[in-house]
């Protein structure tokens, strides 16, 4: 690992604001209600902010329900996601689309779907380009466990194993597609067993440790880039919330979840960093005033903004 001071407080900041975020939008959305419904990240921002940490501008990604970090990461400005959450003129594609799958091909962040599963497909064929014009970017994609049940998963595997694509597929396995435990909708014991049979690399970390998430990233960044082909990242980690605000999360005895609170991503980090002596508790709270300040100007920017008129839907349907 080659991270300077200064490069693991700023992965802390991110992990912070990550989280901020996060609880400001859920509270929100809580008290009166927003255009978009939020799919908690919370418990899983080690993932977001690990894998895309010192990725390059022109490296593509697309990142996932829960990988609200990624947007972040490759530069994002939280006011802009806030405004996509409000349905903002100001949020991303003029709020034609949320911030749960935006885009914003100017820093490397392809359109997202809803649908389960396809992404893969999409980042597959990045990669496809990517590789075709010569140049040595990656294309990165995060997803659920659910998702690699899914027919798009194995396809686009097993072509990036015979073309050698630069892709790296990231799955963020904790442990629930919707309310199905894995043990119920795959046979394996892991994500990454399923990549043996179709040829690609695949290396298991856990995903509340953000660092062990960055190191095994970059490693398959620079396979990729060698020309090695791509890796399945699997990341073990924990759901806090249910799968969206509106999930009651009845399928799930409330212990299990409190239990999942004690490995805390964000805090295991913060201890590791003051242990180190990288960070103390002075700039500790000083980084969470200015993440705080930060979002509450999100909310401010979010709040004062137009909504797009009734003509906006018309807009980008067809190619000029």
């Amino acid at each position: 690992m080659n991270l300077t001071k200064d490069e693991l407080r700023e992965m802390y900041r991110l992990l912070l604001l990550t989280r901020k975020n996060d609880e400001r939008v859920n509270e929100i959305y809580a008290r009166k209600g927003l255009p978009e419904l939020p799919h908690s990240c919370m418990g899983e921002e080690a993932i977001a902010v690990g894998c895309t940490y010192k990725l390059r501008q022109d490296d593509y990604i697309i990142p996932s329900l829960r990988a609200r970090g990624m947007f972040l990461v490759k530069g994002i400005p939280t006011k802009v996601m806030m405004a996509g959450a409000y349905g903002k003129r100001t949020g991303p594609a003029r709020s034609i689309s949320t911030s749960h799958h935006m885009g914003d091909m100017s820093k490397g962040i392809m359109l997202g779907t809803g649908l389960i599963g396809s992404s893969v497909a999409v980042a597959t064929g990045a990669a496809l380009g990517l590789k075709d014009m010569g140049k040595d970017s990656v294309s990165l994609i995060s997803f659920g466990d659910g998702a690699s049940s899914q027919g798009d998963f194995f396809e686009s595997l097993n072509l990036a194993a015979i073309w050698k694509l630069p892709v790296i597929f990231v799955c963020e396995n904790n442990g629930y597609a919707i309310s199905t435990t894995t043990d119920r909708q795959m046979a394996v014991e892991n994500v990454a067993d399923k990549a043996a049979g179709l040829g690609v690399s695949a290396v298991i970390v856990d995903g509340n440790d953000v660092l062990a998430v960055f190191e095994a990233t970059q490693e398959a960044v620079a396979r990729a880039r060698r020309g090695e082909g791509p890796t399945l990242v699997e990341c073990k980690t924990n759901r806090w919330h249910g799968h969206s605000e509106n999930d009651r999360d009845n399928y799930r005895n409330p212990a299990e979840v409190e239990a999942m609170k004690r490995d805390d991503c964000v805090k295991r980090f913060e201890k590791y960093l003051l242990d180190k002596g990288v960070l103390t508790p002075e700039l500790a709270a000083k980084i969470m005033q200015s993440v705080l300040q930060e979002i509450d100007e999100a909310v401010k920017f979010a709040e004062e903004s137009p909504f797009p008129a009734p003509e906006e839907a018309l807009r980008d349907v067809y190619a000029d």
